[in-house]
């Protein structure tokens, strides 16, 4: 893989109305302010970047979004409902999935299973019957395994599908994460620094994959990264964090040729 695609590949992409809006939100530890009066949209079907310096709030504000944090001002409202307060379980079962910037894995585990781990909330069957793996509970296993087993295939990782992750490289245990959440089949996936430490090749493969789960499932993505090749490769629209603080918001072409966000991040080398 070369280049990086972009969206510029795939003109006929429909973005819908908004899925996600966030709403004044701001977040204190102590004294500490870790966001102050956010507010930004994210339409279905769109990629959406959150960027800035390290310490801007950006993990703080998927924290928000999917309940992990619950902000002391502001609301957030998800496919037409409002919510003061989110928590993990609540943003999962409505379709918010997360991958972290540390790798969250079960290291032990094969890549199947760390995958099948992503199913949980869609399993109905309970949980004497998937002791005994009769019945219905071995029809909805088969069901989900095809499901997973999908997701390998999507992601290129056959040929290690039963290799425990803590033995696989960096790159592609990232992949097996970015493939639990998207065995949740989320409607809006938060990815917090995907291509973080990976090499240049690695990163290539991640921008592919993430353009094809936006294209080919569909699905919403709130992507923080801070490779701004990647960001205007791959986003749709910007906001751009700061101390806490929203700076920017717009077009990777109008973020761009915004000079406080030149100032604050874009002028800074990394």
């Amino acid at each position: 893989m070369s280049e990086p695609a972009s969206h510029e590949h795939n003109p006929g992409r429909r973005i819908g109305g908004t899925l996600l809006s966030v709403d004044n939100i701001s977040l204190a530890f102590g004294g500490v302010k870790a966001l102050t009066d956010i507010s930004f949209d994210v339409r279905e079907h769109e990629i959406r970047a959150i960027i800035g310096p390290n310490g801007a709030g950006k993990s703080s504000m998927l924290n928000c979004i999917n309940g992990v944090y619950t902000p002391q001002q502001g609301r957030i409202r998800f496919d037409g409902q409002e919510f003061q307060r989110m928590d993990p379980h609540k943003a999962a079962s409505m379709g918010i999935a997360r991958t972290f910037q540390n790798i969250a894995l079960f290291k032990g585990m094969s890549v199947l299973d760390n995958i099948m781990t992503g199913r949980m909330l869609k399993m109905r069957t309970n949980l004497f019957l998937q002791a005994l793996y009769v019945g219905p509970n071995r029809r909805e296993e088969l069901e989900h395994r095809r499901h997973v087993e999908h997701i390998i295939d999507f992601l290129q990782i056959e040929s290690v599908r039963k290799t425990p992750v803590g033995r696989l490289p960096y790159g592609v245990q990232k992949r097996v994460e970015l493939g639990r959440a998207l065995a949740a089949e989320p409607r809006l996936l938060l990815l917090d620094e995907p291509m973080a430490g990976m090499n240049i090749e690695e990163k290539q493969d991640m921008c592919r994959f993430v353009l094809d789960v936006n294209d080919e499932f569909g699905t919403t993505i709130v992507l923080i990264e801070h490779d701004m090749g990647v960001v205007m490769d791959i986003s749709d629209r910007v906001v751009v964090l700061d101390y806490g603080k929203k700076i920017g918001d717009g077009t990777p072409g109008e973020v761009r040729a915004n000079k406080a966000v030149i100032d604050a991040y874009l002028g800074v080398a990394h």
